[in-house]
């Protein structure tokens, strides 16, 4: 049992996480009336406020991706798809993707910087055992380091085992094409993925290199 502070403390946090998600409420507006938009998003709070109050054990890697990422979007899908079960789909996927695009831009700007590709290419390795590892929730394998690329493979996610424990694994492969978004255009490397554990494959190959 949570105590009335656990609550309280929960409910802020909720909250919080529920506003740095409004460019969901903005799509829904274009599908959605304001009355069914404001019944929604109070489902919403009530959905992740249960997400949280049952994980607040996990690891702070764990919960980086979870808090963050999956259970809001767990939350807000799922009460969404209690007025328009397609409408709930598409409006993820658009607003996943094109905030997904918005930082591909950004990055792809980085990449006119001398020395910023290279920079990018050789912290993958630290950033992906640290933030995709197994103190987040990852199983992996990392290949022997090469000149001008980095590779691994994710052969467990969190993302697939809460969001199918939350009864939506269909937005797992939204989270996979969020990459694609973000790195598949960047100037001078090159992102390939041939499969994914969102798609049912058995692991996520992660392959970036640079290319003239």
């Amino acid at each position: 049992m949570l105590t009335e502070n656990q609550k309280n403390e929960l409910n802020k946090k909720t909250c919080k996480v529920l506003k740095s998600k409004e460019a969901f409420k903005a799509e829904m507006a274009k599908r959605f009336s304001s009355s069914d938009i404001e019944k929604i998003w109070a489902d919403a709070e009530k959905r992740l406020f249960d997400m949280f109050a049952g994980h607040t054990d996990l690891p702070k890697g764990v919960s980086a991706h979870t808090d963050n990422f999956i259970f809001p979007a767990a939350a807000i899908y799922l009460a969404m798809k209690e007025f328009d079960k397609d409408a709930a789909y598409e409006i993820m996927k658009k607003v996943m993707a094109e905030k997904s695009d918005k930082f591909g831009k950004t990055l792809a700007k980085w990449c006119h910087i001398p020395g910023f590709k290279k920079f990018f290419l050789n912290m993958w390795d630290s950033i992906s055992r640290k933030s995709f590892g197994e103190t987040a929730g990852f199983k992996n394998v990392f290949y022997p380091k090469e000149k001008g690329s980095f590779r691994m493979d994710i052969t467990q996610c969190p993302y697939n085992k809460y969001l199918t424990e939350a009864g939506c694994p269909e937005l797992n492969i939204l989270f996979c094409e969020n990459d694609v978004h973000s790195y598949g255009n960047l100037p001078g490397l090159k992102f390939t993925r041939t499969k994914t554990i969102g798609a049912g494959d058995d692991l996520c190959d992660f392959k970036m290199e640079l290319v003239k």
